[in-house]
């Protein structure tokens, strides 16, 4: 060898591209594009956050026990089955990185996050990408993609950025049909916004193969402080704490996430809102000609009929200061994937498209 080089896999990764955050010219940008927390973070956990700062200079737990408790209280879970990451991505890579390697593969669908092939690279497994149907994910399509080499299967329900999921029947049927030497998880990111849905803690609270991940970033808006957890079955949790960072979460990092998941009055106000402005957002883009489906997340994707209508589009937003986040990357050149705002930030979006259809008809 005559040369540094990486392992093999890494130079596959494509650098993962956020949502925008700024427009030239505008100085107030309404930012749409990240799915982020139209009422930003809960003051308990901003509270909490101040009166932790003050231990900075001290380590954090190395095992998460307050945090991993208050999260075991609030959705009924045990607490030694549940694992705290650098936001849900890291829980990603725990599994990916512990179950999975060279000459495995790793199966997820034709519009999944598009974290799932940087991971799977990054753990020098092969990639197995499956087909979805009408923007849905197709159980049947990954249990005919499932092999002896096949290690995980990585499936966000609710989708991104599609907003579409899968009933929990499916997500059971699926499980049932996944041999036991493959994990199944569920990437449950956007769990909170979907009505009566547990993001699959009852699946994996009965099942020896199946995890699931759930972010502090969305329905809690913490997502500049970067806290996730997983849970799932007590063996596959303590082979994935082998591969954490003992201290990966800070001292006010630990103490926020705490506050926040405690405070139910805060998730059913975010929750409450996403489902009625959602709903407005969605009713609006179908009046304009934009074809969207029914979204379970605090995203709308909204499909132009082709490019060219879908530039104008965002066109439109953009000279109006807002910022949408464009998903070709995902298979889907004509979309514009939109956070859904609060009320006010709702109607600018809308009027913004209206402006921009009245002017297309004149």
């Amino acid at each position: 060898m005559t040369r540094i080089t990486p392992q093999p896999g890494i130079m596959d990764i494509a650098l993962y591209q956020g949502g925008q955050s700024h427009l030239a010219g505008v100085e107030h940008v309404l930012k749409l594009s990240s799915n982020e927390n139209p009422l930003g973070p809960p003051p308990s956990a901003m509270e909490a956050l101040r009166a932790a700062a003050g231990e900075m200079h001290k380590y954090p737990s190395t095992d998460h026990t307050a945090l991993r408790a208050a999260i075991a209280e609030v959705w009924g879970v045990e607490p030694a089955r549940v694992i705290c990451g650098v936001g849900s991505d890291e829980v990603l890579q725990f599994v990916t990185q512990a179950f999975a390697g060279a000459g495995d593969e790793i199966i997820y669908t034709a519009h999944g996050f598009s974290m799932y092939p940087i991971l799977t690279s990054m753990a020098g497994a092969t990639r197995v990408c499956v087909p979805e149907t009408e923007r849905v994910v197709d159980v049947d399509a990954i249990l005919n993609a499932v092999s002896e080499r096949t290690r995980v299967v990585l499936l966000a329900n609710p989708a991104n950025p599609t907003g579409t999921m899968l009933p929990e029947g499916e997500l059971e049927r699926l499980a049932d049909g996944l041999p036991p030497y493959v994990i199944l998880v569920i990437d449950g990111a956007y769990a909170e916004f979907a009505t009566g849905y547990d993001g699959g803690i009852t699946l994996a609270r009965a099942r020896d193969n199946v995890l699931v991940t759930r972010t502090f970033s969305k329905i809690y808006g913490l997502g500049g402080l970067r806290v996730g957890w997983g849970y799932g079955p007590q063996d596959m949790i303590d082979v994935m704490t082998r591969i954490r960072q003992p201290f990966n979460l800070s001292v006010v990092q630990l103490a926020a996430a705490e506050a926040a998941v405690r405070d139910r009055a805060w998730l059913e106000r975010c929750t409450t809102l996403n489902i009625e402005q959602r709903a407005r957002l969605t009713g609006a883009l179908r009046q304009l000609g934009l074809a969207c489906d029914e979204s379970h997340a605090n995203f709308v994707l909204a499909r132009a009929t082709d490019v060219a209508e879908a530039d104008a589009a965002e066109a439109a937003l953009n000279a109006a200061g807002i910022l949408i986040r464009r998903v070709a990357g995902y298979g889907f050149p004509e979309g514009l994937r939109i956070t859904v705002g609060d009320a006010e930030q709702t109607g600018r979006v809308i009027d913004a498209l209206t402006r921009w259809r009245e002017g297309a008809a004149a």
